[in-house]
């Protein structure tokens, strides 16, 4: 019963409303107390003075007339007060004229009055008469005993927290008995009125309102309950009805289910049937995809074989004695070979892109070098067509990047190519920032331009934007589809913007991380006497070349003038207009800007600036004209360059079953001063090896009889040649034939056609080392 009362909303309200009102009241109380106390402490502390102000004029007298029994009475009227213990009369000199006391009241709730007001407190007035205000005639001192005063505010205390408690209590009571009319037994009322509900029909029940509660809380509850009542009543009734029309339709339902069924098993043969079409078409997609993979290889190693012996005869017939005109006639058959390598090159490397199979570098290299590197190789183009070729760098360019430096040359070469080659009159610029952890190349030509269909064309394969271009200008129109594929490849994208006869503007964002390495200072730090001697800049201001120039000098914070009467600092000045100025030149030195490639050295005195600008060679020709040692003149710390140690001659096995390479193998590896046997396939060349010794083996890998890798892996089973160099010279190039090869128990792979250096440093690296001397 008494949890069951606990549990009830009235009692519930109750406490919780009489805990608040306890809490508020006991704040209330120690509030009123704590003001009491203060004012306790105030009115002892002014009844005392009082007291004492009293006292004060009599004791004076008593003082100056030196009347001891008036003293004594006035000390005996002092302890009157309850509060006194003490009073005492100390003449000028510190002796006591009279003295009374008194004991100090003993009680069990002394402690708490010692606490709040302390045991006794000493109170003392100067005695002085008017006639003598300036003489001191002693003092009145007197002890009072707090605890009168404790005492009293203890009493005050105490009533006011056993009143505020009492009012608390009173005030439960009153409210318990307020919640239990208005609200707890309103509330039992609706209870037992909902639990005479019977389960089997609780839609006929209404529950009554209770009396004088119609328009309050418990009201409204009760006639919204009886409204869910009503709409429980209506869905039961439109259930039975839904229910019969259910019945009525079920067996229709029935049927339409049978008819779905069959429908859904005729579906479900169809799609089977598509499955197993869609089955073969992958697997056919696979074996097509597979033959195409293995034509590129076939059709790589193929062409690549009497392509090496092409160019390698070239190369020996041109290193040969030779008049102009068949040494003319060679360059052109080599070049164009070279040319034909170039093009089964960008048709191997779409089709690896094509297939997810071109795996991409993760090194340091300097996107400023290869951008210089590539504009200077494609500045005698440019200087044919009579144009200009502009490099501008930005001079905050970091010095190193991360990612895949032969794959970014062959980007920017092949937009370098084509906007020479669809340039006739005018310039055209490459540019880089960098900017957020992107890199950003723009490569802009004055040249025929692009129209809106042409642009839309101009990244498929072998297409280029009309006919007239592939008839005027030629080209296979792979090198565009080719960037696009590689700048994807490397999660970058590339943008072009053209209008027919003004020119074409294309943009490369790749996203490239800087080496940790790298300073995007350019110099770490500027020869002082650039900056104190200043240029002077003779070169016009409407010329492409004059703005590269003016930001890096800049960046170095060397200081420019314009040419005038002043004769100071270095002379920058181009070669063509270079009569005008220089000869007459007074200031530190002269730099002659060469942008046609035909600058005439007549006087050594002049420094030569090759265009388009390099940071490094216009640094050099800075320094060089200021008269600054060749030691200060390098960007960066001149590293030494480190000579490879020359490989002594070599027995060397080469295995190849192609006649014509094997005498341009022959040739390169005799020019490089080493011994060469011949074996046609993998079985000859183990008969070779056992016959005698060899230093290294150079094995083809497509052969009769037995191919190079069958024969690497009979040669590495034989602990004799386990430490035998093999090198695959092979002209398959596609994804993997690599690490076919590596995995075959080869050391090196070289492709073909042959490279000299790449053939002479591959055996370098491999060559065994030369026998100790003892």
């Amino acid at each position: 019963m008494i949890n069951g009362f606990r549990k009830r909303l009235s009692f519930r309200l109750t406490r919780d409303t009489v805990l608040v009102a306890m809490a508020l009241g006991l704040a209330l109380n120690l509030i009123q107390i704590t003001l009491d106390y203060f004012n306790a402490r105030e009115s002892m502390e002014e009844e005392i003075h009082a007291l004492i102000d009293i006292s004060v004029s009599p004791a004076s007298q008593i003082a100056y007339n030196i009347d001891v029994r008036l003293a004594e009475e006035l000390l005996d009227g002092l302890l009157r007060h309850p509060a006194t213990i003490d009073a005492r009369i100390i003449d000028n000199d510190g002796q006591t004229m009279a003295a009374a006391s008194q004991s100090s009241p003993v009680s069990p709730y002394r402690w708490a009055s010692d606490l709040l007001f302390d045991s006794s407190r000493v109170f003392s007035q100067e005695l002085r008469v008017p006639q003598l205000e300036e003489l001191p005639l002693g003092q009145l001192i007197v002890t009072i005993d707090t605890y009168h005063y404790g005492l009293q505010f203890l009493e005050r205390a105490t009533y006011t927290l056993i009143s505020g408690l009492l009012k608390s209590l009173t005030l439960t009571a009153a409210l318990l008995g307020i919640f239990y009319l208005v609200l707890t037994r309103p509330m039992l009322n609706v209870i037992s009125a909902l639990s005479q509900v019977k389960a089997s029909s609780p839609e006929k029940v209404r529950l009554p309102v209770p009396t004088n509660h119609q328009d309050d809380e418990i009201g409204t509850m009760v006639g919204i309950i009886n409204q869910h009542l009503e709409t429980i009543d209506s869905s039961l009734a439109q259930l039975r009805i839904a229910e019969s029309a259910m019945k009525n339709y079920s067996f229709q339902l029935e049927r339409e289910v049978e008819d779905r069924t069959r429908e859904i098993s005729e579906k479900n043969d169809a799609l089977q049937r598509g499955n197993r079409a869609l089955i073969k078409a992958k697997e056919d997609a696979v074996r097509r995809a597979r033959a195409r993979a293995n034509f590129l290889a076939s059709m790589s190693h193929e062409i690549r074989t009497p392509l090496n012996g092409v160019l390698g005869m070239l190369g020996l017939a041109l290193e040969g004695e030779l008049d102009s005109t068949q040494r003319n006639r060679l360059e052109i058959a080599f070049n164009a070979g070279e040319s034909l390598l170039g093009l089964l090159n960008d048709i191997l490397d779409i089709s690896k892109v094509e297939a997810g199979k071109l795996s991409l570098e993760n090194i340091p290299f300097s996107m400023r070098n290869l951008i210089e590197e590539s504009a200077t190789l494609h500045a005698q183009q440019a200087r044919r067509k009579r144009i200009d070729l502009v490099s501008e760098v930005d001079p905050a360019l970091p010095e190193s990047f991360l990612g895949d430096p032969t794959r970014a040359r062959q980007i920017l070469n092949n937009l370098l190519s084509n906007a020479i080659k669809f340039t006739d009159e005018g310039s055209v610029y490459v540019k880089a920032a960098y900017s957020s952890g992107s890199l950003r190349l723009d490569v802009i030509d004055t040249g025929i331009g692009m129209s809106t269909e042409g642009l839309h064309r101009i990244f498929s394969p072998f297409s280029q934007a009309d006919a007239d271009t592939t008839r005027l200008y030629g080209g296979t129109g792979l090198g565009l589809t080719l960037c696009r594929q590689l700048v994807e490849r490397m999660h970058g994208q590339i943008l072009v913007d053209s209008r027919e006869g003004r020119g074409t503007h294309f943009t490369v964002t790749l996203p490239l991380p800087m080496h940790e390495d790298s300073s995007p200072n350019g110099l770490p730090q500027v020869a002082a006497k650039l900056q104190d001697i200043g240029i002077t800049l003779a070169i016009p201001a409407e010329n492409p070349h004059r703005r590269p120039i003016e930001r890096q000098l800049s960046a170095w914070q060397i200081p420019t003038r314009e040419i005038g009467h002043s004769q100071q600092g270095i002379l920058i000045a181009l070669a063509e207009d270079s009569g005008s100025v220089a000869p007459n030149w007074q200031g530190e030195g002269v730099i002659l800007a060469d942008r046609s490639g035909s600058a005439v050295r007549d006087k050594p005195e002049h420094q030569i600036l090759s265009l388009p600008v390099r940071r490094d060679e216009l640094y050099r020709c800075l320094c060089r004209a200021a008269g600054i040692l060749r030691n200060e003149v390098t960007l960066k710390p001149a590293q030494p360059a480190g000579k490879e140690a020359d490989t002594p001659p070599l027995k060397i096995l080469l295995v190849e079953d192609n006649q014509v390479n094997q005498m341009v193998a022959s040739s390169l590896l005799k020019k490089l001063g080493h011994h060469v046997d011949h074996a046609e396939n993998g079985q000859q060349a183990l008969d070779s090896l056992y016959a005698r010794n060899y230093d290294l083996v150079l094995m083809d890998c497509q052969m009769p009889v037995m191919d190079g890798y069958e024969a690497t892996r009979r040669i590495r089973k034989n602990p004799e040649w386990k430490d035998l160099s093999i090198i695959a010279v092979t002209a398959n190039v596609m994804q993997g034939d690599r690490e076919d090869c590596i995995a075959a128990g080869m050391n090196d792979y070289v492709t073909k056609p042959y490279n000299r250096d790449e053939l002479r440093a591959a055996i370098s690296r491999w060559a065994p080392p030369p026998p100790q001397e003892p």
